[in-house]
């Protein structure tokens, strides 16, 4: 058996961050390792773009000296028990390491509807993390021409993108009336769609697949409504589910979706193991809610918390739950958003008021690649509080919601937004007159301040 001060299990972005984390927090006060079963670690964001952008796995790899580096033992192997009681952890290949703490960092899995007849014939392909699965996908492209993608939420959007790139013919199929309905308003959804069937994405929302057709392999689906789409691939974008057995065999509490349950400090109720990542529950920031939103970015915060807190706790109250925020670009055109969009605002009883605004990203905006932003912010009327932001334009995109996502975390108010100071250069940002997040606050406020002034008697 392996002693070991702090023990990881699971070695994707959750994993290595939790473990670097607490290297830089202990020192060398500490003994670390890590456990994965895969030889390879894909960067989980970049896999759609391994069928298009990159069309090679080995550039989306995350490379192991991030933990080498690190002085952080690497262990190939799968965990497949564990003994609270002893403090042990058992591996496939017959490994036992002692550990003083444990972090889960187990991941998630894709959901597979095995409620559709055909789900298991050839060349339906779930979307695994594993580099070898991963890559007879690349194989099987080569070959193929009429590709399917059911689901049509960020993996789903993004593989329909990436494949389109190849010049095969590609059909986008969500139950839903839009795409990406859980990150943004009708407005961009509306611009997505568009945007996918202008580049040769053909985009079916509110579809419903009731059969997927084929002897061995797959040859079309069939639609709710009895149409025919053929197919010779198909790519299962439909979601993730926690990947949390391991936790569960050894008493770990779970929700209702199979969620490891933690606190604020990532612990479980084991006070000796954590839990991070897709395997572990997710809480809205603005409703406590239990959510299912497993973004890398969440995953990235409650690494560090973790990785921080494994021995004595450093960060206090530092997870006060996910935000959702995430960027993605569509061919050409970059989505960002962060927090609630004003339709779940709504539903959940908000009192809410919101500023739109459009600019330039460059100034003046005859500047060579000057490209059009769209923003929407969503505020508390009351407090004036942000609740959530929508944006969509150039590559700056991502990183003026990046601003708004601490924005959403500090609590901060439509007049701080107005009187935000930003640095501006005509060749890399927009106006300083004309700053979007400046400006879509100034519209909230001008547009509650009428309002108010409707309802004044004097």
């Amino acid at each position: 058996m392996k002693n070991t001060d702090l023990l990881v299990i699971g070695g994707s972005a959750g994993g290595i961050l939790a473990a670097t984390m607490a290297r830089k927090a202990y020192g060398d006060e500490i003994t670390i390792t890590l456990v994965r079963d895969t030889e390879r670690v894909m960067v989980p964001c970049g896999i759609p773009y391994i069928y298009g952008t990159l069309q090679d796995l080995k550039k989306n790899v995350i490379p192991d000296a991030m933990l080498t580096n690190a002085n952080i033992d690497l262990v190939i192997d799968r965990a497949v028990e564990i003994d609270r009681e002893k403090k042990t952890v058992t591996t496939e290949g017959g490994g036992v390491f002692g550990y003083k703490k444990l972090i889960i960092a187990t991941g998630s899995l894709p959901l597979v509807p095995t409620f559709i007849p055909g789900y298991d014939l050839e060349n339906v392909f779930p979307v695994m993390k594993n580099d070898d699965y991963l890559g007879v996908i690349l194989k099987k492209l080569e070959t193929t021409e009429d590709v399917v993608v059911i689901g049509g939420g960020f993996i789903g959007v993004e593989f329909a993108e990436q494949i389109r790139m190849l010049k095969k013919n590609v059909t986008l199929i969500e139950m839903a009336d839009s795409c990406l309905w859980q990150a943004f308003d009708k407005t961009y959804t509306d611009d997505i769609e568009s945007i996918m069937g202008q580049n040769g994405v053909q985009v079916l929302t509110g579809t419903r697949v009731s059969k997927i057709l084929g002897e061995k392999a797959v040859e079309a689906v069939e639609l709710g409504d009895g149409r025919t789409v053929p197919a010779d691939m198909i790519i299962l974008g439909l979601g993730v589910r926690p990947n949390s057995a391991l936790a569960q065999e050894c008493g770990l509490e779970v929700n209702a979706k199979g969620a490891i349950i933690v606190d604020q400090y990532m612990r479980t109720n084991d006070p000796d193991i954590f839990a991070i990542g897709d395997c572990a529950e997710k809480r809205c920031f603005f409703t406590g809610k239990d959510v299912p939103l497993l973004l890398a970015s969440t995953a990235a915060m409650e690494a560090k918390i973790a990785g921080s807190n494994a021995f004595h706790l450093r960060l206090i109250r530092a997870n006060k739950g996910t935000i959702s925020t995430f960027s993605t670009k569509i061919f050409d055109k970059t989505f960002a958003a962060a927090g609630l969009t004003e339709s779940r605002a709504r539903q959940e009883g908000f009192c809410i008021m919101t500023g739109e605004f459009k600019t330039m990203d460059r100034h003046p905006a005859t500047l060579p690649d000057a490209q059009e932003i769209f923003i929407k912010l969503i505020f508390s009327r009351c407090s004036g509080i942000i609740l959530g932001a929508q944006i969509s334009g150039g590559d700056t995109v991502g990183e003026i919601n990046n601003i708004l996502s601490l924005a959403i975390q500090k609590d901060t108010t439509a007049t701080e937004l107005n009187t935000f100071q930003a640095a501006t250069h005509p060749l890399v940002s927009p106006s300083p007159i004309a700053y979007p997040i400046n400006a879509a606050a100034m519209n909230a406020l001008a547009g509650n301040c009428k309002h108010l002034n409707e309802d004044l008697v004097i």
